[in-house]
């Protein structure tokens, strides 16, 4: 490379003060030149801030004064922030010297590779793929996501099956390499989805607008997970069963999305009687809840993550779908039904797929 891109880490902090002494020391020993380090506050109470400023003076503070989610923080930060490319990093990521340069040097090679992601691996077993990201996302016909490395529940050890770089759907968001000039193209994040799923439409709109996205596999940062919410959170199953259902929504043709969503209600309703059945009521109730305000939000009335209704969530609230030249991509859509694969033909990793399913 020529000339060498600006680069900026942008870690999102909310109350993660534990893991900002445990992980800011890795990214700061980054050997990216000129590298910009940007902590992003979203309204912590639990002293992240004064920590920062005493111990890591070089790391410069953008405070937001509230907790606008994943989505909201990012939105407002990231508006701060002058660079060629925006890394955006979880807290609880551990990253070791050189974890940059594979991944940017990919993005450099062509022009509409919008945005990437390193392998994930998970910070307790580091041998293990983290379920966040693994190797690359990919999503079925139905919207559900999965990764190579990760099916629902069950994940692989990395035994180099994956090491090959290349197109993916969606990039993790607990590592998110994005091009700036793309993330402002594209508006940011949709706000209304608060938090998880928001990387998945930000990276299918980008498809969308026939931009690539990508796995970058000559690179690996280790993910605790669950940091904000664990996997048992009700929270979360309502922000997980919403925002699929948005996902398909904004995304895909209208007749589609209408067929699929309609089975996804039912799909989902399986889901609801499970929880019931494992005695999980708050899960049930937030699958629930998580289609009542998806209806909402068809008719304009939009449910915010803390029950608000309210019919405008910001300026980045909704970013407008936007029309290229280019065709749409689908690399990495798969034509079949993980549900149907993983739970009846017990197919539980990625190598078990008709791999000519893939798109």
């Amino acid at each position: 490379m020529i000339d060498t891109p600006k680069v900026a880490v942008v870690i999102l902090n909310w109350n993660g003060v534990k893991y900002l002494k445990q992980f800011l020391p890795s990214v700061l020993a980054s050997t990216w030149p000129g590298l910009d380090i940007v902590l992003g506050d979203n309204g912590s109470t639990d002293g992240s801030v004064a920590f920062v400023k005493e111990n890591f003076p070089s790391v410069k503070i953008i405070e937001t004064g509230n907790n606008y989610g994943f989505t909201g923080g990012y939105n407002r930060v990231l508006s701060q922030v002058q660079a060629d490319y925006f890394i955006l990093l979880n807290s609880d990521v551990e990253v070791v010297p050189g974890w940059i340069e594979p991944v940017i040097e990919l993005m450099e090679s062509d022009s509409l590779i919008a945005t990437a992601a390193p392998k994930l691996l998970s910070y307790a077993q580091k041998d293990q793929f983290e379920h966040a990201g693994a190797a690359g996302g990919f999503i079925d016909s139905f919207g559900y996501p999965f990764c190579r490395g990760r099916m629902f529940y069950e994940v692989e050890d990395d035994l180099g099956q994956y090491q090959q770089s290349g197109e993916v759907f969606w990039a993790s968001g607990a590592s998110l390499f994005i091009k700036k000039k793309y993330w402002d193209e594209a508006g940011g994040f949709d706000e209304f989805f608060f938090a998880h799923m928001e990387e998945i439409d930000l990276c299918w709109r980008l498809k969308n607008m026939g931009y690539k996205v990508m796995y970058c596999a000559q690179s690996t940062v280790y993910h605790v997970g669950g940091g904000t919410l664990n996997a048992e959170n009700p929270f979360k199953t309502y922000l997980n069963f919403r925002n699929n259902l948005l996902l398909l929504k904004k995304n895909l043709p209208f007749g589609r999305a209408l067929f699929v969503i309609l089975m996804r209600f039912w799909m989902d309703l399986l889901a609801l009687l499970r929880f019931l059945a494992e005695g999980k009521r708050k899960d049930a109730w937030a699958v629930s809840r998580a289609h009542q305000n998806f209806v909402l939000s068809i008719f304009g009335i939009r449910v915010s993550a803390y029950g608000i209704k309210n019919l405008s969530s910001g300026k980045n609230s909704s970013p407008k779908t936007h029309h290229s030249k280019r065709s749409k991509n689908l690399k990495g859509m798969y034509q079949g039904s993980i549900v149907w694969n993983f739970f009846v033909k017990k197919k539980t990793k990625f190598t078990d797929l008709d791999q000519s399913d893939l798109l």
